[in-house]
Parts: structure tokens; sequence; C-alpha cells
């Protein structure tokens, strides 16, 4: 269970202070999958970043399974996050020295995987690049990076998959692909899935929606 209370992000600018998030509050269950849109600039990304323990809040608290993120250390949160967390980020934070499948890797031999290898070629291959494996991300297409962040995302097998704008680097096959692709995991493997999105295709393959807008959010129901 994700809990998110009372969660609210501050910032000072030379015009005074700027209201990022308000009183953000929000449950999801295990196994849920959950689209938050919104206007570019509304917030989505820095609460995405809040939650999984990559960023701050000016005040209130994220507990996932009972676990106050907000009150861990850097590295009590880079443990929950190895553990229990995956993150496709937009700009891909792909290390560009590491090719396709050596990026895929790194969080399994993290997790000391005896497998690394093998679990890698299998998630290459389920994003359709199986012939990749040796190629560095400036050597890939913007949405080719995409889809190895994707697989790096899920190697570790997240109790939580966060993505900022999944498709967003992909055209309209290789998205669809991708969609289908996240869905399948969460099915197979029980992973939440907590997306920011401006696709609407992929919002309504949701089972839940929430929208931002001027730091407040609200859930959408059909």
């Amino acid at each position: 269970m994700l809990v998110v209370d009372s969660l609210t992000k501050k910032v000072t600018t030379p015009n005074g202070e700027l209201v990022i998030l308000n009183e953000i509050n929000m449950q999801v269950k295990n196994g849920q999958t959950v689209a938050i849109t919104g206007a570019s600039g509304s917030g989505k990304s820095t609460l995405l970043a809040i939650i999984a323990g990559l960023d701050s809040a000016t005040s209130g608290q994220v507990e996932i399974d009972n676990q106050r993120v907000d009150q861990l250390n850097e590295e009590q949160r880079a443990k929950l996050r190895q553990d229990k967390i995956g993150f496709i980020f937009q700009s891909f934070h792909l290390i560009p020295a590491l090719t396709a499948l050596d990026n895929v890797m790194l969080p399994l031999e993290l997790k000391g995987r005896s497998n690394a290898r093998e679990q890698a070629i299998h998630l290459l291959d389920r994003v359709g690049l199986s012939e990749r494996y040796t190629h560095r991300p400036q050597q890939l297409s913007g949405g080719e990076q995409q889809r190895v962040a994707i697989a790096r995302a899920f190697a570790g097998k997240p109790e939580i998959l966060f993505a900022d704008e999944p498709t967003g680097n992909l055209d309209q096959d290789s998205g669809d692909n991708i969609i289908n692709l996240l869905f399948e995991l969460n099915r197979e493997l029980g992973t939440t899935l907590i997306l920011v999105t401006h696709d609407q295709n992929l919002a309504s393959a949701c089972q839940r929606r929430f929208k931002l807008d001027h730091g407040r959010i609200s859930e959408q129901v059909s």
C-alpha cells in the first residue's frame, strides 16, 4: 500500500514563494495501475520524484508498505529504491559508457543476481531490442533508449514502478507496444504502476486516473 498524506512542496523564487504541490492526498493499493495527468508544469514529475524518494517535500508524508519514506535518510531511501522501486525517467538516465545489456544488468548485479546476464537479455528481448545488446546509448534512437530504460526498471522486479512519460519519446506503434508491455508485466509480477503521462491511451488503460491542477490533485471518475 502506498499512502500520500498532506504532501506539500514549496520553493522560494525571486517573485516569492511558489507552491508546486498543495496538500496532496492519495492511496494506492498493491498491484493497481494509476495514471497522473495534468498540464506541463503542474507538478506531476515533482510528485513522482517525492513519492519515489528522489526528492523531498516541504511537509506531509509518504508511506510505502507502512514505511515512512519521508523519514529515511538518503542511504536508507537508496536501499528502499533498490529493494522495492523501479523508475523510468523521461530523459532515460542511461550510463553512456555502458552497452544496452550492461545498463540492464547493472541493477541485477547490484542485487547480487548470479544470472544477471540471462535476465537482462530476456528483458531486452521483451522490449524488442534483441539486436541492440552491444549498442551504447548514443548509438540508439530516443525510442530505443526509452525501451532500454524500461527493461532496466523492470530488471529488479520492483514492487512499485514509477514512470515519467514512458511513451513520450516513442512513435505510435512503439508506444502501443510499450503500453502493452507495462501492463503485461503488471499482471505477471503484480507490480504497482504509477505513471505520469500526456498519453490519453495510456491513462485510460489504467485502473485509476488522477489529475494535477495548480498543485492540487483530484481523482477522475469514469
